[in-house]
């Protein structure tokens, strides 16, 4: 399953999160830490999930840039 990453820089750091799995979030320095330590959350998130008996969310979320 793939799932939106928001990445959000902010002055000092950035941050990642993905919207169809709430509770968590990343922060890295680069963009590309970021990202890496998003893919790593979702992995050990949906694993979380199965290991409790829960469900795990489908995608919802999707993104286009405009402007």
């Amino acid at each position: 399953m793939r799932y939106l990453v928001v990445i959000e820089r902010g002055d000092t750091s950035v941050g990642a999160y993905v919207p169809d799995l709430p509770g968590w979030a990343v922060v890295g320095e680069t963009e590309e830490e970021a990202l890496r330590l998003a893919r790593e959350a979702v992995e050990l998130h949906i694993e979380a999930l199965k290991e409790q008996g829960m469900s795990v969310p489908q995608a919802r979320f999707h993104a286009e840039v405009v402007g």
